[in-house]
């Protein structure tokens, strides 16, 4: 119950309660015609009884009249009635008695009672009214259903701007910022939708203002970077001229990873999925490498895949490159499996999980270089392209694995 939707429950709590509505019509119904003919034929039976026993007794027109009125019944033709009886009629009663033969016959105009005693014939009509239970029952059930259906269309009506919303968040999900949610009703669902408008402006301020940080900084960074970079090669000393051209390549490469991080984390950023091949992507990620000649490829496997290929190859490129940073012996090894690529370096097991070292800015307690984004941008491409990054240590060896099933 916890996962059905609120329109799924509608129509079951709906349907469940037409259910046991039309059931408890139906056996009242049905109770109501069986109670209404047993008591019509106690009524006729005692009509009957009541003029056989009265019949001898020669009663003047009177007394019959006044026997009549008692029972609410009428003498009719026997030839007359004879003829409907055959034409349209049904016995539903039949019986004799020392005292005499009753029989009563159903027919669209009503009921009818026949007595004979002792060659004394008289047919009766039942003269009462209508009885109106059931004709009024069936109305008022038509009524009790008719309003639930309409209660029933009148709610499902009510929640349909819920689903508009439902729809309007998914597309605010997947990246338009420009979206904007409009409910001219003041009622709940008008309520949740203005506050998501509101989030919806307030995150697209928040995102802009991001933006335009990251962008002004890093333009601002690259003009005296650069100027310093010129300077530094004109400077005598070539340890302190190797040391301030390695800070500044680094401080390049940082540009380069926010650069990198903000494409990726981008709410309107879509992959540009492609038939490649895992050998492609190995290539074009070694080949982004500054230096290439650490990396050994083994066990390459042409497979076709279907992925973005730039963002694995930058995913691969950037595992090779913290293999050789943080290696043992600054080398690492690539090789694949059907199911995945493997990126192998020497060293000693990571102390924390996996999730610990792709957080942004997080680096082991003994890594002296990096500034801790290259896995977070890993985690980030991998996600994008639908892989998954996982680590195991085995032999000596840390083996960061991207499972490509």
């Amino acid at each position: 119950m916890k996962n059905l939707s609120v329109t799924a429950f509608i129509h079951i709590l709906f349907s469940l309660a037409l259910a046991i509505t039309i059931s408890t019509i139906f056996l009242f119904l049905s109770w109501n015609k069986n109670k209404t003919k047993m008591d019509e034929m106690y009524h006729h039976k005692l009509i009957a009884d009541a003029f056989l026993s009265n019949i001898e007794l020669d009663m003047n027109q009177d007394e019959l009249n006044k026997l009549y009125n008692e029972f609410n019944v009428k003498n009719v033709n026997l030839q007359s009635a004879k003829k409907e009886i055959e034409d349209f009629g049904t016995t539903i009663f039949g019986g004799e008695s020392s005292i005499g033969t009753i029989k009563i016959f159903e027919t669209p105009s009503g009921n009818y009672i026949y007595v004979q005693r002792l060659g004394y014939n008289l047919m009766l009509k039942d003269n009462r009214p209508k009885n109106y239970i059931t004709t009024i029952a069936i109305g008022l059930s038509t009524i009790i259903i008719s309003i639930f259906i309409l209660l029933y269309y009148a709610i499902l009506k009510k929640l349909n701007p819920l689903k508009k919303l439902h729809h309007d968040i998914e597309e605010f999900a997947h990246g338009n910022l420009k979206k904007r949610i409009r409910y001219k009703n003041n009622d709940e669902i008008g309520k949740i939708a203005k506050s998501f408008d509101n989030a919806i402006v307030h995150i697209k301020d928040l995102s802009d203002s991001k933006n335009l940080f990251m962008r002004n900084i890093m333009h601002e960074l690259k003009t005296p970077i650069t100027k310093g970079r010129i300077l530094a090669e004109s400077i005598d000393d070539e340890n302190t001229k190797n040391m301030l051209i390695r800070s500044f390549d680094r401080m390049n490469e940082l540009i380069a990873e926010l650069a990198t991080i903000e494409k990726l984390t981008a709410q309107n950023f879509q992959p540009h999925f492609e038939i490649t091949t895992i050998n492609n992507a190995v290539k074009i990620g070694q080949n982004l490498l500054l230096n290439d000649k650490d990396c050994e490829i083994i066990n390459i496997d042409n497979r076709p895949i279907f992925t973005d290929i730039k963002l694995l190859s930058l995913a691969i490129k950037n595992l090779l490159d913290n293999g050789i940073k943080y290696g043992v012996d600054k080398k690492v090894i690539l090789q694949t499996t059907p199911q995945s690529i493997e990126i192998i370096s020497k060293g000693q097991e990571l102390k924390h999980p996996l999730r610990y070292y792709t957080e942004p800015f997080s680096q082991g307690e003994k890594r002296n270089s990096g500034f801790g984004l290259g896995l977070y941008i890993v985690k980030n491409i991998l996600e994008k392209i639908n892989f998954k990054l996982k680590y195991r240590h085995e032999n000596g060896q840390n083996i960061f694995v991207i499972e490509l099933v």
